[in-house]
């Protein structure tokens, strides 16, 4: 195993971003070793890279619960390490789901970090869903944006999108942990994305996340590109669009992550990522 390196991503300072674990070659690694690592790190993510013999890498993630289909922060971190690394240029993520192609820029001694989702999807939320949703974040449904509608939205991992009439009830974020949980695994949940439109292009967003042992991701790339599919699909943003989403200022970590929304199926979601 290489060395165990920390990163923050969606920030140029350590003080802010969403925390990940990277393990640049993890080749030696079984699965167990890595569910220890991502558990004893307390991450929201880390991430396990492998290189292929076509120079493209295996990329795994686990939270501390369990292994996740795809992340984003972690992903971010991982294309910013290897850019630190190896230069900056184009590289091919393999996931669960797909492959993820990561380009890097450099500009004045900071990278940034590009990933392009795998085809999205938009889907209806099943009422019985919404209703145990609501009640666990103690929520009520005259509390909701209507202009933003619930909807279930994938692009790697799947979340449920629910929007906020205001920004103090995005704020006012206190729920039943248990009980998200477990409506979350019943349906297939990695998170519930809960968002308030500050602007036509800006966004604040939290992210509940108790299937991986945490009360809210600071960041999450996944929701970000996965909320990027949700607006273009219900023709909510013209592409080519660019939005900015706001995330962890609410728990004094602030992240931002810019969402490139075009008509072709990838999403792409950038930005920058510092040692921890």
């Amino acid at each position: 195993m290489s060395e165990l390196l920390h990163y923050t991503a969606f920030t140029d300072t350590p003080a802010g971003g969403n925390a990940a674990g990277v393990v640049l070659d993890a080749s030696d690694l079984g699965e167990a070793d890595r569910q220890a690592i991502a558990k004893a790190l307390g991450y929201s993510e880390s991430a396990f890279l492998t290189r292929r013999a076509d120079g493209d890498y295996d990329i795994r993630f686990f939270s501390p619960e369990a292994e996740v289909a795809f992340c984003g922060h972690a992903t971010i971190a991982s294309a910013v390490a290897l850019a630190e690394r190896d230069g900056v240029h184009p590289r091919v993520f393999h996931t669960q789901e797909g492959p993820v192609p990561v380009d890097t820029t450099e500009q004045a001694g900071a990278i940034t970090a590009t990933l392009t989702s795998v085809a999205p999807s938009v889907e209806a939320v099943p009422a019985p869903l919404l209703e145990t949703a609501l009640t666990a974040l103690r929520w009520q449904r005259e509390e909701l944006d209507e202009s933003l509608p619930p909807r279930i939205a994938f692009a790697g991992v799947r979340h449920l999108v629910l929007a906020a009439r205001t920004r103090q009830r995005l704020a006012a974020l206190d729920y039943d942990y248990d009980a998200l949980k477990d409506t979350m695994l019943r349906h297939g949940l990695t998170t519930v994305s809960l968002v308030h439109r500050a602007d036509e292009t800006t966004f604040d967003a939290r992210n509940p996340f108790p299937v991986g042992g945490q009360v809210e991701d600071p960041a999450t790339g996944a929701a970000a590109a996965a909320f990027g599919a949700y607006l273009r699909e219900l023709g909510l943003v013209r592409p080519p669009a660019r939005i900015l989403i706001r995330q962890g200022d609410d728990m004094g970590r602030p992240s931002r992550l810019t969402v490139d929304i075009g008509h072709e199926p990838g999403i792409r979601v950038s930005g920058r990522a510092v040692a921890l």
